[in-house]
């Protein structure tokens, strides 16, 4: 087993909110008592709240046609399954991903009695890292095991993987999510500046471009947005090519001021304020808002609900 360093990668104040919303979501559910609970249980679980029985969940997927995300998992475990709770099990829209589109069940991997058979039934070994199947009402696999990745993209990939394969759309929040994922896993991320009249016009103008995941309001020798990008979803040169017919100026200076209270402008004017987001979220919801297009399509359920509620 691997013994990786404990960290938990989420941002308190997403955290926070998140949590708060799972709380919530528990107290009305009808299957609550049924379910695990984020805020009391172990850290190998993370943020979700899953199912303990099997054929309590088959029975669910059945009546709500949703496949079963099965998490076998060693609780309480060693250092790599800890830190899969933290930063996998734990990662708020994927957490989001895996609630609402699946039936969540946890099978504990050193355990006896109804755990021990279905580890049994899926040939899978004791006392063991985390893996995990997403199966049908039946129990037959959707998609490829994953075991030796404690990455949140192979959980990720798994998920689109059975959502397209099942002819759903995959919803957007999912799909961004993904975006920011791999940019990350892949080493993809790159950074440019660019100079113009209004930094508020810039970011809202920059943000719309696919392959753009962050806008940062500043200053340097004027009025700046420094972006960071995907260059395997845009290149520098189609950026550079976009700037300019926006009356942007790529600028080749590196000094940078920030300016916090610029950032994010039409989004810190908005009740969208209130709620805990990634960057991508906020750079896409910015953009939407100065372009007075529909902002909600980035979000996922539970933050629809708290916009809802901010009314």
């Amino acid at each position: 087993m691997h013994t990786t360093k404990v960290k938990n990668i989420i941002p308190m104040k997403m955290f926070n909110a998140y949590l708060l919303l799972i709380v919530i979501t528990l107290s009305t559910s009808l299957n609550a008592q049924e379910r695990t609970n984020p805020k009391n249980q172990d850290e190998e679980l993370g943020l979700v709240s899953w199912y303990r029985d099997f054929d309590q969940a088959t029975s669910i997927s059945a009546k709500e046609n949703k496949p079963i995300f099965i998490l076998f998992q060693e609780v309480p475990g060693c250092a790599t399954c800890r830190n899969y709770g933290h930063n996998v099990m734990s990662n708020p829209l994927l957490v989001e991903a895996i609630s609402n589109e699946f039936i969540p069940l946890a099978i504990f991997n050193n355990k006896g009695g109804k755990d021990k058979e279905i580890l049994k039934k899926y040939s899978e070994p004791t006392w063991n890292n985390p893996v995990v199947r997403i199966v049908n009402k039946n129990g037959k696999n959707l998609t490829q095991r994953i075991s030796g990745d404690y990455s949140a993209l192979a959980v990720y990939n798994a998920i689109v993987n059975v959502l397209e394969n099942d002819g759903k759309i995959v919803p957007k929040y999912i799909t961004l999510l993904g975006e920011e994922l791999k940019a990350k896993k892949y080493g993809a991320v790159k950074e440019a500046q660019y100079k113009m009249y209004c930094f508020w016009t810039g970011e809202k103008q920059l943000g719309s471009q696919e392959g753009v995941l962050e806008t940062k309001a500043g200053f340097n020798s004027g009025e700046v947005v420094k972006v960071k990008y995907d260059e395997t979803k845009i290149s520098k040169e189609q950026l550079d090519t976009f700037a300019s017919k926006n009356q942007m100026q790529p600028i080749a200076n590196k000094s940078f001021r920030w300016s916090e209270k610029d950032e994010d402008y039409y989004l810190k004017h908005s009740k969208y304020k209130y709620l805990a987001l990634t960057e991508l979220q906020k750079t896409k919801i910015n953009s939407a808002l100065g372009s007075r297009k529909d902002a909600t399509q980035y979000l996922s359920p539970s933050q629809l609900i708290q916009l809802e509620n901010k009314n």
